[in-house]
């Protein structure tokens, strides 16, 4: 959103970003408005009605009203309490996690498998929300369900994303990728092999498969280094796996870097790894990786299946096959000239379908198209 805001000033448009002051990393609060939000015990109940987002909104639009409002993620911090405020408005909703149809955004029931489910008490039943926290998610459902149609557009970041809601009942839902920063291609590829991943350390990620994976293959391949660069609940617990499984003298852990620090030092990378387990909506490291001129292994599963051209930019395997993920990353790690091509290919691809300006011109194409029209039809969400 900060990327869509700089793009969006530098074509002329008053673009301002509203957000929650809750942020799982510390750093500077860059949006133009802020309200209260939290990442801790509280946020079940903030993010199911926050009456500090209505409240600073709704002072917010008195000053400064918008042609278009475009929305993406509140449901984890804003809550659906700002919908009402926004029904003069043409508003485009963005869809960025699974959390309008699943009350934790991933639609994975713990054991790993998609969920077939629609949201209520099956909920509980399978073990995805505490008896604690079922009320409020619930909660959070209907009150949605209740002010869902202020939206005019749906947008989705991938195709499967886009059938997924549109079996939860979702209507007219379209698909804008998002968008990465242009760069050069990194230098070329040290001798040593060196494999990198960068996300949260949570189950869903798939870390212990990519670890699994790495230790199966370590006697075929026993010089390389493995960077992780993220931090997450389970930190420690796939830190600890890592020297269970005699990777420890391979590992290095960078910890929550900045852009430009993860971009040089994963310019080192022949591969760099996506091993979800669910399905990912977009999978951002991976077109950062590409446009670097990385080659990508990833699970072939949500928005990863369309970003990884199968065999051309990388590898796609099945998510939580550590024999598949293994096979892949030998491939290529016994394979310095199929990275270096990979890694070319996924560049031009980068750059050509996921560059930042053509995901701005999208989006300026849907603005422009809603506020011409003063207040479109609502999509029937």
């Amino acid at each position: 959103m900060l990327s869509l805001r700089k793009g969006l000033r530098e074509r002329g448009v008053d673009a301002r970003l509203f957000a929650s002051r809750a942020s799982l990393v510390e750093g500077e609060f860059a949006a133009d408005y802020g309200c209260y939000g939290s990442t801790g015990r509280f946020q079940v109940i903030s993010e199911t009605l926050n009456v500090s987002a209505w409240w600073n909104l709704r002072r917010v639009l008195k000053t400064f009203r918008p042609d278009v409002v475009h929305v993406r993620m509140f449901l984890w911090q804003l809550s659906p309490s700002i919908l009402p405020l926004l029904r003069e408005y043409p508003c485009i909703y963005q869809t960025a996690t699974y959390k309008s149809i699943c009350p934790i955004g991933t639609k994975l029931l713990p054991e790993g498998r998609d969920c077939p489910y629609q949201p209520g008490a099956v909920c509980l039943k399978q073990g995805c929300v505490t008896p604690q926290t079922w009320v409020f998610r619930m909660l959070q459902r209907q009150l949605f369900l209740r002010s869902k149609g202020v939206f005019h557009a749906v947008v989705a970041l991938n195709h499967k994303m886009k059938s997924t809601l549109e079996e939860a009942g979702m209507s007219s839902v379209q698909v804008i990728h998002n968008g990465v920063p242009e760069r050069e291609m990194r230098p070329p590829l040290p001798e040593m092999p060196v494999v990198a991943y960068a996300g949260r350390f949570t189950r869903e990620k798939g870390i212990d498969v990519l670890l699994r994976a790495l230790m199966e293959i370590k006697n075929k391949i026993p010089e390389f280094r493995l960077l992780l660069a993220g931090l997450g609940p389970e930190r420690e617990f796939l830190l600890a796996l890592a020297n269970q499984l005699g990777l420890g003298d391979s590992l290095v852990v960078l910890g929550h870097v900045s852009r430009e620090d993860l971009d040089r030092e994963f310019e080192k990378a022949w591969v760099q790894v996506v091993p979800s387990l669910w399905s990912e909506p977009f999978g951002n490291v991976a077109t950062e990786a590409m446009v670097r001129g990385t080659a990508v292994v990833a699970s072939a599963t949500g928005g990863l299946a369309e970003i990884v051209a199968d065999g051309e930019t990388g590898l796609l395997v099945p998510p939580g096959s550590v024999q598949a993920l293994g096979a892949a990353l030998q491939r290529l790690l016994c394979d310095k000239q199929l990275a270096e091509r990979f890694g070319s290919a996924g560049h031009t691809r980068a750059l050509t379908e996921f560059s930042e300006s053509r995901c701005l011109d999208r989006f300026v194409e849907l603005y422009a198209k809603l506020a011409s029209q003063g207040m479109p039809a609502r999509a029937p969400v």
